[in-house]
């Protein structure tokens, strides 16, 4: 869906998932529609879509075509987590990795930044890794085909890695431009000392295109020396870009670092088509029991509404995500949070807490 002038009413996509999904995209949802009008944009239409173990008894698929159709008719979405390892055998194909494929979502933004109020590793961490998010090496992103796994005999597995130039000049742009709006550095991390073709393209186009980002500072660091620097000195970092599976990792590393990986906020986008997506998994021991953190989606909610307010010039809509972000602030400073930040908020006392505090100024 295209909207073409500001103060539009949203329609938002609204994807319950597995385990702990309802109650945090519950939350969400919540949180967002306080800030809207808070800010004074129109109330979002929401569009409730289904996926994961619900699907699957209902449609006997875990995404049936109908939520695809239905996610291509909203300006933009917020998915829940699913636990495909629970599905039946036939059915264990990731719906976000094929959402995500299906609709070109090419760029995960994930930003990290040490939460004040809660304990951190490292609490001057303030970085961003942008993760290729199309191919590499992620099996179920990198064949037109089937799947860059394969056994040719019982005892033996392959797995594909597939780069493209084509999809490294597009995620090293993703970078240079997010950094010229941060403090102008980006670090390419790869592995190209023992990977010199594929790693090797990558490494080489990032820096092909850093040359027309001149303002940029740029250098690289193979991803095990990454790791390593993450722990030692985290704040050497401005906006990291990277391989797929290199870049979930470091991701949840990062994560943790700044407090915990339960509020690590993530986007997933192409030019035209953005999802709302926490990093963290379904929780399934957590389910129903209102003890699951809703801040990875509420943060992960307010990139998907700047992002929608920056492609259609929408200031209320950006002031509204500020709110949000401003709000969970003011929560933990008040020492509110949930029982795995070392509160004892539940989930909807916290939500509760969030959303009065978008209205203070």
């Amino acid at each position: 869906m295209d909207r073409t002038a500001s103060g539009q009413r949203l329609r938002l996509g609204l994807v319950d998932g597995d385990g702990i999904g309802p109650e945090v995209v519950g939350s969400a949802r919540r949180v967002v529609d306080e800030a809207l009008t808070a800010a004074g944009a129109p109330a979002a239409e929401w569009v409730a879509l289904p996926m994961g173990r619900r699907a699957i008894d209902e449609f006997g698929t875990a995404l049936p075509e109908s939520t695809l159709e239905g996610l291509a008719g909203t300006d933009g979405w917020i998915l829940g987590p699913h636990d495909n390892a629970s599905y039946p055998p036939e059915q264990r194909i990731a719906p976000g990795g094929t959402i995500r494929r299906h609709f070109g979502l090419h760029a995960n933004i994930r930003p990290v930044r040490a939460i004040p109020g809660i304990r951190a590793v490292a609490p001057d961490i303030d970085l961003v890794i942008v993760r290729e998010n199309s191919e590499g090496f992620y099996a179920d992103r990198n064949m037109a085909v089937g799947s860059g796994e394969f056994c040719p005999t019982p005892d033996v597995a392959l797995s594909v890695g597939l780069v493209t130039r084509a999809a490294c000049e597009r995620i090293a742009h993703e970078a240079f431009r997010l950094a010229g709006t941060r403090r102008g550095r980006v670090t390419i991390v790869h592995k190209a000392n023992v990977l010199p073709l594929t790693m090797g393209l990558f490494r080489d186009t990032c820096y092909a295109v850093a040359r027309q980002y001149p303002a940029i500072e740029v250098d690289d660091e193979h991803v095990d020396a990454t790791a390593a620097h993450l722990v030692r000195a985290p704040g050497d970092f401005d906006v990291l870009v990277t391989e797929n599976l290199f870049g979930d990792i470091l991701s949840d590393l990062a994560a943790q670092l700044g407090g915990s990986l339960g509020a690590a906020a993530s986007l997933n986008c192409s030019a035209t088509r953005a999802m709302a997506q926490a990093v963290h998994g379904a929780a399934p021991d957590l389910a129903g029991r209102n003890r699951a953190n809703p801040v990875a989606l509420h943060h992960s909610a307010a990139m998907l509404l700047r992002w929608l307010a920056d492609r259609h010039d929408d200031p209320p809509v950006a002031r509204a995500a500020d709110r949000i972000d401003r709000a969970v602030a003011a929560t933990f400073a008040a020492g509110i949070a949930t029982a795995d930040l070392g509160g004892q908020a539940s989930t909807a006392e916290f939500t509760e807490q969030v959303t009065a505090r978008i209205h203070f100024r």
